[in-house]
């Protein structure tokens, strides 16, 4: 079980190709980063830039979990209906659980905002200890989708620990 003041130890994986080539500055990794430096439960260690290559995606996403480098990973990019829009399917390759009630969530309060939200492909889901979420590639919508599961996430990360409680956060 995880001491209460230890935080969360997060990674945020950004799947873009024009961002893994340097032809555009990311901007929806660092508003995640800011947004969770904002909450005293987490720290971002981790962060890194792929392109949306299935093989890149996926050893990230082992390295750090499998490594227990971190707690959770929200990769930001890759979930519309692009062809190269592969982000969920390189995280089904390598969850062992789906966690389906947050990418539900965030799509049902996304849809409040916009019916684009209904082509996200979003999924979420457990590796080793590890919580993985996708979100989408707009930095607006990434957060508007964080402030949606925020209150979920310490209980969610806590129960993956070994918490036995029944009240997280």
């Amino acid at each position: 079980m995880r001491p209460e003041v230890e935080k969360f130890k997060t990674a945020i994986l950004t799947i873009s190709d024009r961002g893994a080539r340097g032809e555009r500055q990311d901007l929806s990794g660092p508003a995640l980063k800011k947004r969770l430096g904002e909450d005293d439960r987490f720290a971002v260690i981790v962060e890194k830039i792929v392109s949306d290559e299935p093989s890149e995606i996926e050893d990230a996403l082992v390295v750090w979990s499998d490594q227990k480098v971190v707690d959770l990973i929200l990769t930001t990019g890759g979930t519309g209906f692009s062809p190269r829009d592969l982000a969920p399917e390189a995280t089904a390759a390598v969850i062992e659980r789906a966690a389906p009630g947050f990418a539900e969530a965030m799509r049902a309060e996304s849809l409040k905002i916009t019916p684009h939200a209904m082509i996200s492909r979003a999924i979420s889901g457990i590796r080793k200890l590890t919580l993985i979420i996708n979100f989408p590639g707009s930095p607006k919508a990434a957060c508007e989708c964080l402030e949606i599961i925020m209150p979920a996430l310490p209980h969610a990360l806590q129960k993956l620990a070994g918490d036995p409680s029944d009240c997280g956060s």
